[in-house]
Order: C-alpha cells, then structure tokens, then sequence
C-alpha cells in the first residue's frame, strides 16, 4: 500500500512537471509573446492561426486567452511567482540528437523522439521537438515572401552605411527604417546610435507618420531588443525598455529566427533597399544636406513613385490601410522612458554620466527616473524633482529650492560656507578656475569672496552665472569685478533685446498684449 502511494506520488509530480500541453515549467513563455497574442485574439483572428503566427501550440493560445491581459513585462519577476526554473528534460539528450542527425541528417522528429524514449525520456513532445528544431542542421530554402494584410505588420530594422561626404570627410551613418508591410509606406531616421532608447522613440515618430500602429511589428533580432534569446524564434527575455514600451503601444512583436534568411529577407531588404535607393547613388555637402535629401526621398517613394511590389503609390494604399491602424496611445514627447534609479547620500541621482539633485529628505530612498527626449523626471517614495536633460559631463542639474533646502540642512558656519563652495565648485571648470584665483591671491578674502559670489549666485540664477563667469575667464579677467560687469552688460543687453521685440510687434497686437484682463466674474450658471 505505501508503495503505491509512492507511484502516484511521483507520477503526479511528473506530469505537473510536464506542463500543459507538454511544455517544460522551465520554458514559460514570455510576457511580450502572452501580450501579443491577447492582441491578436482582440481583432479575433482563429487560434489556429494566432498559433502558427505565434509559434506556439493552440492550446498555449487558449490558455492565454483565459488569462487576464498583460499588465508587466518582468519575465524574472513572473518566473519568480510561478516558481518556473527547472532545466528542460530534453536537453539531456540534445547531444545524442546532434549525434543521430550527424548521421543521418533526414532522420524525422518522430524517430528521433522514439529513440529519446528508449533512452529514458519522459518529457513532454513540445520541449523535445523545439530542442530538436534548435540542434537540426538548417536546410537551404528559398525566401518565403509574405504579403501582408491591411494594418497587419509592420517592418523595422537598424542600418548603417559609410558616407563620403563632397569635402572627402568619410563618416558612418545610421538610420533606422520602417515599411507598413501592405502598402509600403515607409518611413527612414538618421539616428546617432542603435541604441534601445533611440529604437523606441525613432519607432514611436514613424508609427506617427504612419497614422496608426498595426498588429505586429517584425524586427530582426538586434542585442537592443533581445536580451536572452530561446530555441529557433523563441526569446527567452527581451530588453525590459522596448518590452513596456511595445505594451504600452498595444503592439505585438515577432522577431526573426537567428540565421534564417528565408524568415527575415523582407526586413533585411528593407535596408537593402533604402541603401541602393538613396545613399548609393548620392553626394552630400554635409550632415544637414543628407537630412534633407533623405527627407526629400522618402517623400518621393511615398507619394509619387509607384512600389515595384504593388504596382501602385503607397500613399494610395496606406489611406486605405488607416482604417486597419490603431491609434498611436504615445507621442515623441510624451514616451517617458523608466529606469530604476537611488537618491545618493548627497541627494543626487547620477544618469548617464550626469547628477541630478533632488530634495535632502529624499537622501538614500529608491525611485524612478521618468525620461523624456527633453527632461527628467525622478521620483522617490514621496519627493520628485524634474530636470532639463544634460549629457554626460555636463554640470549637475540642480534647482534653486533643492539648493536652499540643503543649505538650510548644513548646520554650522563652517559647513555652511563649505556647502555655498561646492555648489559653486559645480558649476562647471571655469568657476573652479575663478574660485581657484580667488583664494590663492587674497587667501584671507577667500571666506568673503565666496559669500559675494554665491550672493551673485541666487541673484542672477545658474545659467546667467556661469555664462558671465565663462566670459571673463575667456578675456583673462579673474575678478569679481569683471563677473559683476559681465551680469551688469548681459542684463543691459537682454533689456534692449526685450525693447526691440516690442518695438517690433504691430502696433494693433501690442495694444491687444498690454490690455488688461478684466476681473470681473462670470454671472453663476456661465454664459448666456
């Protein structure tokens, strides 16, 4: 009797190991792969359709289906609350089938599987065939050409090419490149890197010009979007940015098998394409007249030049592929981009190679760093600051409140001196030459010079400060006199500047400007 508890025991805890419909615990799928089928189960495609567009089982569609949507995309946190981990059963025999394909390389997945099982196998069929698609040797194909439906898939690769410019300058261009898979709209970016951050920006601008988002959106398989990648097409983990951002824009995404041409032909033609088309045949004065050349292109082969594919202009085709896009839920400006990050000791978060201050009380608490193309917002537990986005080197980014706020935390004198110095000293280098001058030549002022300076300081503001000081160390003057003098010109010229701005407004718009509003209240229950 206790024996056969035993057995059941065990066959119990087999077949939970197994999974549902034979995929090992160890092979969870993603999130961004559950997020694209929930939104090809909105528009509702079959499921058998979903599961060979997916590459999973019909049974892992249905299974999806019944969850509730996406909401994350940390596949490590997920895999934490499931418990999944354990390695997979087949791959203890991933060496015998290179083997037995060595030998025989047509060998059917069935046979293979048969002698797996005389072996000692007991997994699931799943993980066997996926570990055995993953060891075949691949097999010539032609490329399969797939056509697209309206507002079905889109296209997006990175592309670079080495550019002579007419003054024999050589420099490497990249671009980044977007085709509406039906009707061959296309949309192409010079961009500084390939980088995530500037993949989904750069992607969110031409879904824009688009004037929707479809289904799915193919990539290929860069290291800015697939952080860990599975057997064939799978992807174990993708780049934790592009993930929220796709989740975020309601998009699927597919990528391409690794050296599988015959998958990925379309997007790596796509770069071809814009390669032969625009930058072969081309000379440029410079970076501005490639921008605009190119921008002048794009417009041709969108709105005048019929697709050799199609036979028709693709702007004509994208008006009626409108109805098939999405609305496009994120905007260049409004992308924030989330980044863990932790408030230092000095109440300081560093991002990128720059610091960004933040309120005292903030000190040593966890936050988050919103990022935009233009500013940064951080937010920690209850105080949040937001920036100007720098680059890395500049001066830390600091705000008047932040400032006085730490000023007043400093107890004292000594302190307080030594804090007004280091604000100062973070201005940047020329202050730090001023500084530097200041305390060698009159060492016994050098208190007081710090004091008159930082009064300066929350005078005339810290873009103001340092542009005098900059001006006076550039002409050799290293005095207070001459940063005064610099404040003093700079404020007179901004004056006259502000004069012949209103003294060029028309008369009519400047007596509009200068009206009064008036204060009265509207009469309850608004205008009548």
């Amino acid at each position: 009797m206790m024996l056969a508890t035993v057995i059941a025991a065990m066959m119990h805890a087999t077949m939970a190991a197994g999974g549902e419909g034979g995929r090992d615990v160890g092979d969870m799928l993603p999130l961004l792969k559950r997020h694209e089928i929930q939104v090809l189960l909105s528009v509702d495609m079959p499921l058998a359709k979903i599961a060979e567009r997916v590459g999973v089982s019909v049974a892992t569609v249905k299974r999806v289906r019944s969850e509730s949507p996406v909401e994350h995309v940390d596949d490590r946190a997920e895999r934490r609350r499931r418990r999944v981990g354990r390695p997979s059963k087949a791959e203890q025999f991933a060496d015998d089938v290179r083997r037995w394909l060595a030998e025989e390389p047509e060998l059917p997945t069935q046979e293979l599987l048969r002698r797996a099982k005389e072996r000692g196998y007991r997994g699931g069929k799943s993980a066997f065939y996926a570990m055995v698609a993953a060891a075949r040797p691949p097999r010539s194909a032609p490329v399969v050409r797939f056509e697209g439906l309206p507002g079905e898939f889109s296209q997006h690769d990175f592309g670079q090419v080495d550019v002579r410019f007419v003054d024999g300058r050589k420099q490497r261009i990249h671009f980044f490149a977007s085709r509406l898979k039906y009707s061959r709209f296309v949309a192409v970016t010079v961009v500084p890197n390939e980088q995530v951050e500037t993949l989904v920006r750069t992607l969110v601008r031409h879904f824009t010009s688009f004037g929707g988002v479809p289904l799915l959106a193919v990539f290929d398989r860069p290291r800015t979007i697939v952080a860990k990648s599975g057997r064939g097409r799978e992807v174990e983990e993708f780049n934790a940015t592009f993930a929220q951002v796709m989740l975020e824009l309601g998009v699927g995404a597919e990528m391409c098998a690794p050296r599988s041409g015959n998958q990925k032909g379309s997007v790596e033609h796509l770069v071809k394409w814009v390669k032969n088309s625009f930058f072969k045949w081309r000379k440029f004065l410079d970076e501005a007249d490639l921008e605009a050349q190119l921008a002048e292109w794009v417009r041709e082969v969108n709105f005048e030049t019929p697709s050799r594919a199609t036979g028709e202009i693709p702007e004509a085709r994208r008006q009626r592929e409108l109805a098939r896009l999405r609305p496009v839920r994120l905007t260049p400006e409004t992308l924030a981009i989330r980044v863990p990050v932790f408030v230092g000791p000095t109440a300081a978060v560093s991002f990128e190679g720059r610091t960004y201050t933040m309120p005292p009380e903030a000190a040593n608490v966890p936050g988050t760093a919103f990022v935009y193309e233009d500013r940064i917002r951080i937010v920690a537990g209850r105080y949040q600051a937001e920036h100007r986005r720098g680059e890395a080197g500049d001066p830390p980014a600091t705000l008047p409140e932040h400032r006085a706020d730490k000023l007043a935390a400093v107890h004292g004198a000594r302190a307080r001196l030594y804090e007004k110095r280091q604000q100062l000293i973070e201005l940047g280098a020329d202050v730090a030459t001023l500084l530097t001058e200041l305390v060698h030549r009159a060492p016994k002022r050098a208190n007081e010079h710090v004091e008159h300076l930082y009064a300066l300081y929350e005078e005339h503001g810290e873009e103001e400060l340092r542009e005098a000081i900059s001006r006076a160390v550039a002409a050799g003057e290293l005095t207070l006199a001459a940063v005064r003098d610099e404040l003093d010109s700079s404020s007179d010229r901004a004056r006259v500047e502000r004069q012949l701005e209103r003294a060029s407004q028309p008369r009519g718009e400047r007596a509009r400007n200068t009206t009064k509003p008036s204060r009265r209240a509207e009469p309850k229950g608004g205008s009548r």
